[in-house]
């Protein structure tokens, strides 16, 4: 008794179904992509969508020695919002009166800290370090030093004490200044010392002392004996390196990663997904990575960034999908795809759509129609859109969602308006009709600003014309200026742009000009009004002014028009 059916965007809806003899159904929402209805995780959309902009605009044809000083920002930066981010969530998480959210941010907080470590480290090894450098060993402590909060304010403390060689934290917060090859020569030589002293036995009658000189040399086995002073088998791996290969090359990463990981972890432990993608990092392979980042997160933001970074560093192999993006544009319009589902998001996956040059338009189309216009404001946000990139088809949808929702409302004005824009001539002939219907039953007309000022717009449809030319019928009389308004008026007639069924109203409204001390119409002028008038009466054709006398009735109205048309005479 469980179906379910696709809802918009990103939203998949189950519905319970119940026999007839149990309750009434319900109806589930489950959203995929719930992170972005997040407030704090929206703020690390919208500062991020900044920089991928600035990704974008950075030339093609710069030397790649030019450019990736401006990527290594750009991943800087990257990492600054995602570490605000966290920072944030783990303060709210502190909240009491938040505690029954508490999972959920506990939740996100630890997300967040595990996109800025990855993120972090896939900068070190992809960008950063050149892969036959022997510096890796101290990029790697700063990564370390990142996800050990307490590091930097322990040095401070020990740099700040009168004598900090004397510190109790001296030797948990060690520092280096020197060059490479200066640290390499000097380590090498004073390795062989302790090892000599070890050797020696010198230190024996100090068991802790002892321990110190073989952590210090990189004996293995003492380092897994204090390995509760460590969090995870990562930071073993980088204390491993320090202390047994600082010059550890990149190339070499993936042997020592491994190692470390089987050493640290339990036999009976199952790696966790953030070991199978560091140690894929470690081993640089990017496909690898971006494969089970994928499964582990919840959402698009963290693969779609790093993929179209990578990709600009041309460190990404592109190779097509079967239905014909590549892995970059896959992945950002996935990632937009979700943001479009927001009520406010959704603008900002429209630059995501414009940079993927392969599907990003035609996804931009079907997404963009389907963003609720609950007001005025954003249609006009939204075709403001449109119009940019030339979508003229979505542009016309748009403004006869808006004429419609504004004629249901009993908006005339902002219906007309809507239906113009549209081009859609049978739209702006009913609500023209409407205007029409209202003036009768009111007497006057509402929207006179925008009906004084169609312009050329009035020749969408013939009803509209008529509106526009029956409005400025009314000025011209009302600025006494008769013999405009009775040429307007009767050629309204004869020309047939007059509904028929309007017919009478114009006749009706000839009568004032008729009933003018000074001739408006001529003899010619009010025999024309009479055949109008008999063959609204009579349903026949029109008369011909040689032959008037064979089709007059004797409505009222007739007997009146021939007394004028006499007197005339």
């Amino acid at each position: 008794h469980l179906g379910f059916v696709w809802g918009p965007g990103d939203i998949l809806v189950y519905e319970t179904i119940y026999k007839a003899s149990g309750g009434c159904p319900f109806v589930h929402e489950v959203r995929k992509d719930e992170d972005i209805y997040s407030p704090i995780l929206r703020k690390l959309f919208n500062e991020s969508h900044h920089i991928f902009v600035g990704l974008q605009r950075i030339r093609e044809d710069l030397p790649s020695k030019n450019k990736k000083p401006q990527f290594v920002s750009i991943s800087k930066n990257y990492r600054s919002v995602i570490r605000a981010c966290m920072e944030e969530l783990q303060q709210v998480a502190g909240i009491p009166s938040l505690s029954t959210l508490k999972g959920v941010i506990s939740m996100m907080s630890h997300l967040s800290l595990w996109c800025e470590q990855n993120f972090n480290i896939f900068c070190t090894l992809f960008f950063v370090c050149d892969p036959l450098a022997g510096s890796l060993v101290l990029h790697l402590l700063d990564w370390v030093r990142l996800h050990k909060a307490d590091v930097d304010e322990k040095a401070r403390e020990v740099l700040a004490s009168e004598s900090p060689a004397e510190h109790q934290a001296y030797w948990d917060v060690p520092g280096e200044t020197q060059t490479l090859t200066e640290f390499d020569v000097k380590w090498r030589h004073w390795r062989e010392e302790v090892d000599h002293c070890l050797q020696d036995q010198s230190f024996a009658s100090n068991r802790h002392l002892e321990d110190i000189c073989k952590i210090l040399v990189g004996d293995e086995d003492v380092l897994l004996e204090y390995k509760e002073l460590l969090s995870t088998w990562y930071h073993f791996l980088v204390t491993r390196l320090l202390f047994s290969h600082p010059t550890v090359k990149p190339t070499e990463l993936h042997y020592y990663a491994q190692s470390s990981m089987h050493m640290f972890l339990d036999t009976r432990s199952v790696p966790e997904p953030l070991d199978s993608i560091l140690l894929a990092a470690f081993e640089f392979d990017i496909h690898q990575v971006i494969k089970d980042c994928s499964i582990a997160l919840n959402n698009w933001w963290f693969v779609g960034h790093l993929t179209d970074l990578l990709d600009h560093c041309k460190l990404l192999q592109s190779h097509n999908l079967h239905f014909g993006s590549n892995l970059r544009e896959f992945l950002l319009l996935e990632y937009a795809s979700g943001l479009f589902t927001h009520h406010s998001l959704w603008q900002l996956a429209v630059d995501y759509f414009d940079h993927c040059p392969e599907f990003g338009r035609v996804y931009l189309e079907l997404q963009i129609e389907r963003v609720p216009l609950d007001t005025e404001r954003k249609a006009l946000k939204v075709i403001r859109i449109c119009e940019q990139r030339q979508m003229t088809e979505q542009v016309r949808s748009i403004c006869k969602i808006m004429a419609k929702k504004a004629l249901r409302n009993n908006r005339l004005g902002s219906a007309l308006s809507w239906s113009i824009r549209a081009k859609d001539a049978a739209f702006a002939t009913l609500i023209s009709e409407r205007f029409l219907q209202d003036y009768c039953a009111k007497g006057t007309f509402s929207d006179l600003d925008l009906i004084d000022n169609l312009g050329p717009a009035m020749l969408l449809s013939d009803r509209l014309t008529f509106l526009g030319k029956y409005r400025e019928f009314h000025r011209l009389y009302g600025e006494k200026r008769f013999s405009d308004a009775a040429k307007l008026l009767l050629s309204l007639m004869t020309a047939k742009i007059a509904p028929h069924s309007f017919w009478m109203t114009l006749l009706t409204d000839a009568l004032p000009l008729l009933e003018q001390k000074e001739v408006i119409f001529s003899a010619d002028q009010t025999h024309e009004l009479m055949f109008c008038l008999e063959e609204l009466t009579s349903g026949k054709s029109v008369p011909t002014p040689d032959k008037p006398m064979q089709v007059l009735g004797t409505h009222p109205l007739t007997l009146y028009l021939m007394a004028v048309s006499l007197s005339i005479s």
